[in-house]
């Protein structure tokens, strides 16, 4: 089907005026389709041609203003239109298909108790799949709303909802908003409500998973009325929508979307087992996330897709920001996100599928394209480029900026170029020449202190060409214990220098630089510097310096400067010691995914398994009075997950607990059993059991995967036709399965579907289209297959051209990896 092109876009746009959308929706037409009328009042500013956008099962009349039209001239997603000056009314009566595929009107029936919910995102393109409209983000409108739905239903929406009996529902209309904000959701779902500022507040989920949002309504609504508040102190503007819906959907690709005053988030985020605080505070962080986008991306919208980091990129930076500010409960969030999102960004970043935080609008023709850049350059390096903005202009003079862009484009929708003339309003600094530098240009800078003996003087060389304004920590050994560091200087240095920096005093222990982490850069250390990092790492007094050098010692193992069996014995040796979490989250996940995974050879991953598995034996140890939860909950995990002793697995499920705890949950229980499938340790007995005990959504996703990762010929058959042959799975239950499929132990097992993937993979994303194509490029790809063999094949693949762009995109990046790991393991 055709995707829209910016041209197009820019062509209707100066032809229409769209007013309203009167949408009428029928769910209680059967399981497969939906009913679904529209009404739209437009007005063409001259004559000429132009075409409405619509997927339809089937199309059953069209009328322009009461003329009846062809149903038959609607060719792919497209019926075209022949307008005369003036006002006009579209009318289209149209049945509409379910979604397995977390793409437009998802419906998904819940194993747990046979309830049915149904949730639309419409997200880019997907409208078409719900009702006809004018699908481009400029072409803002009000909606008008309304449902029918089963008995035993509500209906959620952007709008405050009333029920009119007989099952109907009828949403307030909006303000004007983007066709892609549009939301419904619908089912029997469990809500807690309340009120704030005036407004009615709700959170939402399936009837099965009340109990757990009943256990966690205080924190969740805590967090929102928090940040609420927050934001009206920060923006002059009021929050410009009828009242705060937060529902909890399942199967939602995405964390979260922004729809105004109906944020849907995946239903994981409301949780049946015991998680840690950054778990936690990674929900209140997409919570913040989500509600800065009623500002920036609801109230002011882009023009084009190309300038979608506006919207992510800002409420990235906020959403970490604001939780900092707003909220207690949480550790400081900047650690986190210098460990898990910058490293998403990094990497990113370093791939052939680069481009900028805000890429040449002839980079973004279609939306095809656009959809491709939702990645860690347009959250957390745009976020990163923000936070290194808002340390060079100040906070002030950036939220002036920022109020000033609300207040011009209020309901409407702006461009880059009047984001930064509307900072540059507000300062006397040369905002559009930093536009230039960061946010038009590809790659991470590399800074790398050089210290002088002779004259104690410190220079930061750069490779890159962006400016920077850091700090650099400059710490001395503590003389009384040469385990830890104390904190010497901390310096502002502007970079390119205009002068070394001279360092009174003897030659410091370490010199980190970004210490604090408010720029977007990979960061050496001199020699001496590394050699005592490594020696004393966790001895360094600030949490954030550590995420620093440890992401320093991340970035060094994948551009091939240090063994990655030295990344393992330096997390051994100060692991035990660290306090942080998000650190220890992020080094374990490094450790396992990337080193143990790929980095080291067949021959050599059993000893780096078995390093890892010693040292949250440590962690477990180090716990097991009870004081940190969060710490010990990690260690279990990652010991699961690493360990070959499946005798001691087993005891823990007989058990049903660890000894001095956890006690296993459902999340632990399928954990164990997915190991124990991958060391052929259980069998589909087990699972079946298992399975019985736990019939959620939750556990027919675990025995998905623990079945995929059976070793077995019969096993992996099966998993494979149900992947790539049989279309049945959901996006949930297929990515279950995929992530079951490829195990490092079982190389010899699967090596005979390493080259079927590409064929399949590319028939697949053609029948079930971009949510899946992502899905299969993202975790059914045969990331642990690292040879040269493999690069060849795949780089041949890539050579077609009739990928899927989304496919093709995740390939790209997939491959770009393999051939980094090949490299790494050279070294």
């Amino acid at each position: 089907m055709p995707v829209l092109t910016r041209d197009e876009a820019q062509t209707r746009a100066r032809l229409l005026d769209v007013h309203r959308y009167t949408v009428g929706l029928d769910l209680t037409t059967g399981e497969e389709t939906f009913d679904s009328t529209t009404v739209i009042h437009f007005t063409a500013r001259t004559g000429g041609t132009t075409f409405v956008e619509l997927k339809p099962a089937t199309l059953r009349s069209v009328t322009l203003d009461g003329a009846h039209l062809d149903p038959e001239t609607l060719a792919d997603n497209r019926l075209p239109l022949t307008l005369t000056e003036g006002e006009h009314t579209l009318r289209v009566d149209a049945a509409m298909r379910y979604s397995r595929t977390g793409e437009g009107m998802h419906r998904f029936t819940d194993p747990s108790d046979g309830e049915t919910y149904v949730y639309t995102q419409l997200f880019m393109e997907d409208v078409q799949r719900v009702f006809a409209a004018f699908d481009q983000p400029d072409l803002k409108a009000v909606f008008d709303v309304s449902v029918t739905a089963p008995d035993r239903w509500s209906v959620l929406a952007n709008g405050v909802t009333t029920h009119q009996g007989d099952g109907r529902w009828q949403a307030a209309p909006t303000p004007l908003i983007s066709t892609y904000l549009v939301a419904v959701a619908a089912g029997p779902w469990h809500s807690v409500r309340t009120e704030h500022a005036g407004l009615p507040f709700g959170i939402h989920c399936r009837r099965s998973l009340a109990p757990y949002l009943d256990a966690d309504a205080d924190e969740i609504l805590d967090v929102t009325r928090q940040c609420f508040d927050r934001y009206h102190e920060k923006f002059d503007e009021p929050y410009p929508f009828d009242s705060y819906d937060q529902a909890f959907v399942p199967e939602f690709n995405a964390g979260a979307m922004e729809n105004p005053g109906l944020v849907t988030f995946r239903d994981e985020f409301v949780y049946r087992s015991a998680v840690t605080v950054t778990e936690r505070q990674t929900r209140a962080m997409v919570i913040a996330h989500e509600m800065a986008h009623m500002w920036f991306g609801d109230l002011v919208t882009l023009k084009w897709w190309d300038d979608i980091w506006l919207n992510e990129s800002f409420a990235e930076y906020m959403g970490y920001q604001i939780i900092n500010e707003a909220t207690s409960r949480f550790p400081d969030t900047w650690i986190d996100f210098g460990v898990a999102r910058k490293a998403w960004g990094y990497d990113a970043d370093q791939r052939p599928s680069t481009h900028p935080v805000a890429p040449d609008p002839e980079a973004v023709p279609d939306t095809a394209s656009a959809m491709l850049n939702f990645d860690g350059i347009s959250y957390a390096k745009g976020a990163s480029a923000l936070r290194q903005l808002v340390a060079w202009l100040g906070e002030k003079d950036f939220l002036a900026g920022i109020n000033t862009h609300f207040t011009r484009h209020k309901f409407a929708n702006a461009t880059l170029s009047d984001f930064i003339d509307n900072l540059a309003s507000a300062t006397d600094r040369d905002v559009h020449t930093w536009a230039e530098a960061w946010l038009r240009t590809t790659g991470v800078d590399t800074l790398a202190p050089a210290y002088d003996r002779t004259t104690g003087t410190l220079t930061v060389t750069r490779t890159g060409s962006r400016p920077h304004r850091i700090t650099a920590g400059v710490y001395d050994q503590d003389l009384g214990d040469t385990r830890r560091l104390v904190l010497r200087d901390r310096l502002e240095i502007d970079v390119p220098q205009t002068a070394p920096v001279n360092l009174p005093g003897p030659r410091p222990a370490l010199v980190v630089l970004n210490d604090g982490d408010h720029t977007y850069a990979k960061i050496r250390l001199d020699e001496h510097s590394e050699e005592r990092a490594l020696r004393t790492l966790s001895g360094i007094p600030d949490a954030l310096t550590r995420a620093v050098v440890w992401n320093a010692l991340r970035d060094m193992v994948r551009d091939g400067e240090l063994e990655p069996v030295t990344y393992l014995e330096t997390a051994r040796a100060h692991l035990p010691e660290e306090k942080d979490l998000a650190i220890v989250q992020g080094v374990l996940g490094f450790a396992s995914a990337h080193i143990a995974d790929r980095y080291v050879t067949a021959e050599d991953r059993p000893a780096a398994l078995a390093l890892i598995t010693d040292l949250t034996r440590d962690l477990i140890r180090r716990t097991e009075d009870g004081s940190d939860p969060g710490l010990r909950l990690t260690a279990v995990r990652h010991y699961i997950d690493t360990t070959e002793r499946d005798g001691t697995l087993h005891g823990w499920l007989e058990e049903g607990g660890v000894p001095g705890g956890p006690e296993l949950d459902p999340e632990l229980r399928w954990r164990i059993l997915a190991r124990l499938a991958v060391l052929g340790a259980t069998d589909e007995a087990a699972i079946a059991a298992e399975l019985d005990r736990d019939p959620s959504a939750t556990g027919q996703e675990g025995a998905a995967r623990c079945r995929a990762a059976l070793p077995t010929a019969e096993a992996k058959a099966a998993a494979w036709e149900r992947m790539f042959t049989s279309d049945d799975l959901s996006n949930y239950l297929f990515t279950a399965t995929a992530q079951g499929f490829w195990q490092p132990e079982q190389a010899e097992l699967v090596r005979e579907y390493v080259p079927r993937f590409y064929p399949d993979a590319t028939a697949l994303a053609d029948r079930r289209g971009p949510a899946i194509a992502e899905a299969a490029g993202r975790h059914a790809f045969p990331a642990h297959a690292v040879d040269a063999a493999h690069l060849r094949l795949a780089e041949q693949h890539l050579a077609a051209d009739d990928l899927l762009p989304a496919l093709r995109r995740k390939l790209i990046d997939q491959i770009d990896d393999l051939r980094r790991a090949l490299a790494v393991r050279k070294v």
